[in-house]
């Protein structure tokens, strides 16, 4: 099953166990978004971004709620179009990213999994940093 919503094409998982557990996954990651907006160390915009991937193999329904949502809505529209993220979600990201990992290196004994956590913090810091920044014209 497959449709158009919000200007980007929803093809929805044959398989109802996967479905529902990419269902599932996108209600959790609704949650921690929304948790994200009170806790300093959760960051919103990666789960909710993450819920609208989610949303978009398992529910249209969902899916649409979560791209014409008044908050996240036009945030996620962007990133789904290539316009990227707003500077403001780049900082805050990476900012609470790089929080929570040096927080997590001083806390974890081995060192195999602190060079993990630091490797992962990199590679998502690059992406973050590379992606476009919403609102700004470019040539």
């Amino acid at each position: 099953m497959s449709g158009q919503t919000a200007g980007r094409e929803v093809r929805l998982v044959a398989n109802p166990l996967l479905r529902s557990l990419l269902f599932a996954l996108g209600w959790l990651s609704v949650g921690l978004g929304v948790l994200g907006v009170f806790l300093p160390l959760l960051p919103t915009t990666p789960f909710m971004l993450l819920a609208a991937a989610c949303f978009a193999r398992s529910s249209e329904r969902f899916y649409c709620w979560i791209t014409s949502h008044h908050r996240y809505g036009p945030m996620i529209a962007d990133y789904l179009a290539g316009k990227g993220l707003p500077m403001r979600a780049k900082y805050l990201a990476i900012s609470l990213l790089w929080l929570s990992i040096l927080f997590g290196v001083f806390w974890v004994d081995f060192i195999w999994a602190k060079l993990a956590m630091l490797l992962t913090a990199v590679g998502v810091t690059t992406y973050l940093w590379r992606l476009p920044v919403a609102g700004t014209e470019q040539s």
